[in-house]
């Protein structure tokens, strides 16, 4: 007879009627016990609600294509192959990226997850508000941020910034990694979703009241383009702006890297092809402690229409400690349009906000308390600038030739 191994923590390895996204508290189990180890100590600020941040190794691969493994090499084999040559990503000074180009990066963290254990990966919101594509990639893996049941390796991390030069350090977070207890999970529909946005009002109207409009197959987030008190409807990247470095918070000038669009005469919007904009959803929602959310792509038949790059909500975002903290806050949507340009008006709908079951609440929010930079936010920059100074300050377009009549 073979030795049946037994592991020293079986609680870990079978929480009995804990499906779900797991909550930080059990990350930090996984981190104690092993399951999740790094080259240099976790350290408690990775661990987020219902995630753990992945840090950037030393060094980074430019290649000249993306790729995922196959199943003829190993994934550094791959990498040098295809492979320009290597830089050192030193953690005292930046090392700056290309626009345009691709990077494979091996990041600190690895796993070596239970059975029933699996994750899913997406970018942090800073990363997807400045246009820095990011997509986990595993050793023997055939998806792009998707970590198999049981999987036991390293990590890597492909980086493609879109539009800015940008400057990283070793260390830096550009991702952020959800454990999954649990062969599938599925988001909550129709009937249960409704009485979940009833009993916790997930949404509200820009006044502040809840709302069940457009709460159906998931939530529906629609554009915003009526826009705040200053009547800014969204933010364009403009061509050929300076570098920014990452770490570097409440530091740039907006006027240097974002044009400002106010309100048109119409409401609506014409998204020129390839440029990239932020723009903020109609309604506020909120995650209540038990569960999360994740943006998804509202109908892909819209086309080569890309909306959120960084599409997971942790609970507590736009809820607080408890009901009625917070009375939602609005989504903030990372847009391109790829092949033509496209006509937005007020009130489209965008993108549907899915919920899932945690496995269990957090014993930590996202929120100010935690340094969570985007509750209660309106349409709003990423934490490297400094907030824009009055509208008349700054040059701002109209576009009124790319606006329909």
């Amino acid at each position: 007879m073979g030795i049946v191994e037994r592991s020293l923590f079986p609680e870990l390895d079978a929480l009995e009627g804990r499906k779900g996204i797991l909550p930080c508290q059990d990350i930090r189990r996984m981190v104690a016990t092993g399951q999740i180890s790094a080259s240099l100590e976790v350290l408690p600020s990775q661990i987020q609600p219902a995630s753990i941040d992945l840090r950037l190794g030393p060094v980074a691969y430019r290649v000249r294509a993306s790729f995922l493994r196959g199943r003829s090499a190993t994934l550094m084999t791959k990498v040098k192959e295809l492979s320009f040559g290597s830089i050192a990503l030193d953690a005292d000074a930046p090392t700056q990226l290309e626009p345009g180009a691709v990077y494979i990066i091996p990041l600190l963290e690895n796993l070596r997850l239970p059975s029933d254990v699996q994750g899913v990966a997406n970018p942090k919101s800073t990363t997807g508000r400045l246009d820095l594509f990011t997509r986990l990639i595993t050793e023997h893996g055939d998806q792009f941020d998707r970590v198999p049941l049981a999987y036991k390796g390293g990590l890597f991390v492909e980086v493609s910034s879109r539009t800015f030069p940008i400057r990283l350090r070793a260390g830096m977070t550009l991702n952020q990694l959800r454990f999954i207890r649990g062969a599938s999970l599925d988001p909550i529909r129709n009937g249960e979703l409704r009485a979940l946005a009833t009993r916790e009002n997930l949404v509200f109207s820009s006044d502040g009241t809840p709302t069940l409009d457009r709460v159906g197959e998931g939530v529906e987030l629609t554009a915003d383009l009526v826009g705040d008190d200053n009547g800014i409807v969204a933010y364009r990247a403009k061509v050929a702006a300076p570098l920014i470095e990452m770490d570097k918070i409440n530091y740039y000038d907006p006027a240097d890297y974002w044009d400002i669009i106010f309100r048109s005469k119409h409401q609506r919007l014409i998204l020129d092809k390839g440029a990239f904009y932020l723009l903020a959803s109609k309604a506020l929602v909120s995650v209540p402690l038990e569960w999360s959310a994740e943006m998804v792509a509202h109908d892909p038949s819209m086309g080569e229409f890309r909306v959120h790059y960084a599409g997971f909500f942790d609970p507590g975002f736009g809820y607080g400690s408890k009901k009625g903290d917070i009375s939602g806050t609005k989504a903030v949507l990372e847009v391109r349009a790829y092949e033509v340009p496209i006509l937005l008006e007020d009130n489209d709908v965008v993108g549907r906000l899915h919920y899932y079951r945690m496995a269990d609440a957090p014993d930590k929010v996202y929120g100010s308390g935690i340094g969570s930079s985007y509750q209660r936010q309106g349409l709003k920059l990423s934490k490297q600038f400094k907030a824009p100074v009055a509208p008349e300050q700054m040059h701002a377009i109209t576009r009124p030739a790319l606006v329909a009549h």
